[in-house]
């Protein structure tokens, strides 16, 4: 089993624990779309060492453990989670992204070189066979093993969802590659991918050596390319803001240890109380 086969066995699991025990994903993404409210960054940094901890605690089967940004990021990966199936003992990478309904960027392209692979083709392509070699080229080859737990939140309705992306379900449907120029918002030009109906599926951003790593890279839409996500929480579900918790991290940064060592212990009751309630 590789580890796109790994981490789709692993996604299927997760789907059937919050579909029987929902209070645990609602209370876990409650917590970390709470951490909006003290940096608009910062929720997705403590999402990567909260979705492990979840998997720890509550997926009995998995072991993770999140790798940081100065192992994984220095080198060419963008991994932000390393789990492990305890029964298989099949080893898997996940990136965490945690966004906003809309614009979802799925793999970084830091030499550009699917846009520039995409460029010798000309503008527009529409063959099937030049679409697969394309698909089947060194450039796009990383990004088709990557695994990503996409969390995307709408902060003004506020509800959320897990929505990964269907690489093979969109990659069969894939029958129409357009080069879109700048204009119309963009301020650098794009290729996106289009399915035989016409509908968006994704797209190859590039925005010249001046771009940082949001104008580049391989990005889709949570809402125009809907139908090449499946949900794991089976749709969206109501958040709250847990101001306790706000107010919990303002005390423990001028706490001590010890007085964090008693707080630990009162946590970890807390997730034992919750893990005895769970419906296997």
């Amino acid at each position: 089993m590789d580890t796109k086969d790994s981490f789709e066995d692993f996604i299927k699991r997760l789907r059937l624990l919050v579909s029987k025990n929902p209070n645990l994903i609602t209370t876990t993404l409650s917590n970390i779309f709470t951490m909006r409210l003290i940096g608009n960054k910062t929720h997705g940094d403590l999402a990567e060492i909260g979705i492990a901890e979840f998997i720890n605690q509550f997926m009995y089967d998995f072991r993770s453990v999140h790798v940081g940004k100065d192992l994984f990021r220095a080198k060419e990966h963008e991994e932000d989670i390393q789990v492990t199936n305890e029964m298989t003992k099949a080893e898997f990478p996940i990136s965490l992204k945690a966004y906003g309904d809309g614009p979802l960027q799925l793999s970084t392209d830091k030499n550009s070189a699917m846009f520039e692979t995409l460029s010798v083709h000309g503008k527009s392509i529409d063959d099937k066979r030049t679409i697969g070699e394309i698909l089947d080229s060194t450039a796009f080859s990383d990004f088709w093993k990557i695994n990503v737990l996409p969390l995307i939140y709408n902060e003004q309705n506020k509800v959320c969802n897990i929505l990964v992306f269907n690489y093979k379900r969109a990659r069969a449907a894939m029958s129409r590659i357009d080069y879109l120029g700048e204009g119309r918002g963009r301020t650098h030009p794009v290729y996106r991918f289009f399915d035989s109906k016409g509908e968006y599926v994704c797209e190859v951003r590039y925005g010249g050596r001046t771009a940082n790593a949001l104008q580049r890279g391989l990005w889709t839409h949570t809402k125009n390319a809907l139908p090449y996500f499946d949900s794991v929480t089976n749709g969206w579900i109501s958040y709250s803001h847990n101001k306790i918790l706000v107010k919990l991290f303002s005390h423990a940064l001028i706490s001590t240890v010890k007085g964090h060592e008693v707080a630990l212990e009162k946590l970890m009751d807390d997730v034992e109380k919750q893990k005895k309630g769970i419906t296997k």
